[in-house]
């Protein structure tokens, strides 16, 4: 039996469903990232989780036990918020040590535990400190620690990390993980940064319009999308929208251009599909005579990404975004006329059935 269920929540704000249907599982000790654009229906998840709202229909289950109309304090549940919310009059250590005073535990076990947690998440030595004399990655410690102290059932995360500058949001994301692995506490965390949700996470459930698109495994989230949402929302990815000309063998028609891809094959004449294709796996080479699966066109532009230089090839009808070594990328500036070689192999077929959807990143009533 899973630790942490959510079973077929609804949550309704007016006509606007911001929860329809979410169902999830997680067992003991496991991390899941809860990712989506904002309005998904992420956070309203959350604060069911936590008791700060009641769904119109579904269950919450901890450990066996159903917590879907327990008050929040009576949950055991951590929660650490996007904006920190420490009490500004009290000191770092005073901060971690006010849920175990509200709690009635002794002062010693409480200056114990507040001074263990403080070397925990790396601030053994600012706990005399108040929040403004701390910058805001301290302050998210001190608010992880805090979270933690009562030794809470599930930890929950809501958009911690998005007030902080890049840097520090890369190496608190690992200070969070390595401290939830070493207390082996089960985790919810909501954000809407894909790389933060696949770097840290045991299981990565992608979100919108209130569903759960789609759960797996970071390697199965990236390698495999499910929906066409998905496959948008998870990494960059080029979509080519097709006819399936030859289902025996496998063939395409998109823009004109035709070509073969295996797990095209079996699908039938006349059926609309949507390619997909990761821009790591594109071969970019100079402009040779084209040949079989290869789309000609001129590069466009250039963005440095480091080690990596991600192309934007103009193919007509079939335009791409492709991504090489720097090195080799500087032999084909914009102007260049290549051959984009396309993954026959590791390409991933998708039935459309209807108009692909778009990312909106407004607020709505049902994510906030």
């Amino acid at each position: 039996m899973a630790y942490l269920e959510l079973n077929g929540l609804h949550r309704y704000f007016g006509t606007n469903k911001a929860l329809d249907g979410v169902d999830v599982h997680l067992n003991q000790g496991e991390f899941l990232s809860l990712l989506g654009p904002s309005g998904c229906g992420k956070t309203t998840a959350l604060r069911l989780v936590a008791g700060f709202d009641r769904p119109n229909a579904g269950t919450i289950v901890v450990d066996g036990k159903d917590i879907t109309h327990m008050t929040p304090s009576k949950r055991d549940m951590g929660m650490v918020f996007q904006a920190y919310s420490l009490f500004p009059n009290m000191t770092a250590r005073q901060n971690v040590e006010f849920g175990l005073k509200i709690r009635g535990q002794d002062r010693t076990h409480r200056r114990d535990r507040v001074g263990e947690l403080l070397e925990l998440v790396g601030l053994g030595h600012a706990g005399d400190r108040y929040p403004h004399q701390l910058s805001g990655g301290m302050q998210q410690r001190v608010a992880l620690a805090r979270a933690l102290a009562i030794e809470p059932r599930v930890l929950l995360l809501d958009e911690p990390l998005s007030a902080l500058d890049a840097k520090v949001r890369v190496q608190l994301r690992e200070e969070i993980r390595r401290i939830q692995l070493d207390l082996g506490i089960t985790t919810l965390y909501v954000t809407h940064d894909q790389e933060e949700a696949l770097s840290v996470s045991d299981h990565v459930a992608v979100m919108y319009g209130g569903r759960i698109e789609q759960m797996g495994s970071p390697a199965e989230m990236y390698s495999a999308p499910a929906t066409p949402f998905v496959a948008e929302f998870i990494g960059t990815m080029n979509r080519l929208e097709g006819t399936v000309v030859d289902g025996g063998q496998g063939t395409i028609e998109t823009g004109g251009v035709i070509y073969q891809v295996d797990a095209a094959r079996g699908k039938p004449r006349g059926a609309r599909v949507l390619v997909l294709i990761r821009p790591e796996t594109v071969e970019v080479s100079a402009a040779n005579g084209g040949g079989p699966n290869v789309i000609r066109g001129e590069v466009l532009t250039h963005t440095f990404l480091g080690p990596v230089t991600r192309l934007r090839i103009d193919g007509g009808a079939a335009s791409l975004i492709a991504d090489m070594p720097t090195v080799r990328a500087a032999a084909l500036p914009p102007g260049s006329k290549v051959d984009a070689a396309l993954p026959v192999q590791e390409a991933r077929i998708l039935d459309l059935t209807e108009p692909l959807p778009e990312i909106h990143e407004e607020p709505s009533p049902g994510d906030r």
